[in-house]
């Protein structure tokens, strides 16, 4: 039996298989079952990484909330802003054209149509490119100037403009101005008042160009946050 033990040992040999002794085959199999594919967590580190997931979760949210409430504010103020650039507007051309009838129906429409206009045009040019990513910089500071003087100033000078002309000539407080010069008419009649809407031009203006700084610094500082914790 020894010898027939030998003899089939040499032939393992010859064979190129080595023999394993009992230790080093369940030592073998450990280590395979621990090293195959991902490790399993255990129940306390499911238990501690928990509260960890929910604490970020909770950062992100607060962040959000925060630069959602900035920036609703922001174009709330910016929709007000135009609101008022619509009311001197049409007080100077009502004063102008010494129209007195439908007050309070020119100022809600001159009032509310500009506040619609801004706070929209703010959030899908500005807000919603930020989103995105589409937009640097200089050009969120850009649209959101462009925005205050378009939206704020221009839309309702001339919404002002059209709606107590048009009362003018409804009502004939001023003489019917000829024929082929009609808006140099208007405009010669209230040329030296509509330089008060400077005033608002400016404003505007430089709300915008900080507005916009701002909204990109709350935007950049929440991404910043949001990827730190991640």
């Amino acid at each position: 039996m020894a010898a027939l033990g030998r003899e089939a040992g040499a032939d393992l040999r010859d064979a190129g298989v080595l023999p394993v002794r009992t230790g080093e085959a369940s030592k073998d199999i450990r280590m395979a079952t621990y090293t195959h594919g991902q490790p399993s967590v255990s129940l306390g580190d499911e238990k501690f990484r928990r509260p960890m997931v929910i604490e970020i979760i909770e950062k992100k949210m607060e962040y959000l909330r925060k630069e959602k409430t900035l920036n609703v504010y922001g174009t709330v103020f910016f929709g007000t802003a135009a609101s008022f650039s619509g009311m001197l507007a049409n007080f100077i051309f009502r004063h102008c054209f010494k129209v007195k009838h439908d007050a309070l129906k020119t100022y809600a429409s001159v009032t509310t149509l500009p506040f619609l206009s801004t706070v929209v045009a703010y959030k899908f040019l500005v807000t919603d490119a930020l989103y995105l990513g589409n937009i640097s910089q200089e050009n969120c500071v850009l649209r959101s100037s462009l925005v205050g003087i378009v939206c704020g100033v221009l839309y309702p000078t001339g919404l002002a403009f059209s709606k107590t002309g048009r009362l003018a000539v409804k009502y004939h407080t001023v003489p019917l101005p000829p024929k082929g010069r009609v808006l140099l008419y208007w405009l010669l009649l209230c040329q030296t008042e509509v330089k008060a809407m400077m005033i608002p031009l400016v404003f505007q203006t430089v709300f915008g160009i900080f507005n916009g700084l701002r909204h990109y610094a709350i935007f950049e500082s929440t991404l910043e946050k949001t990827v730190r914790d991640d």
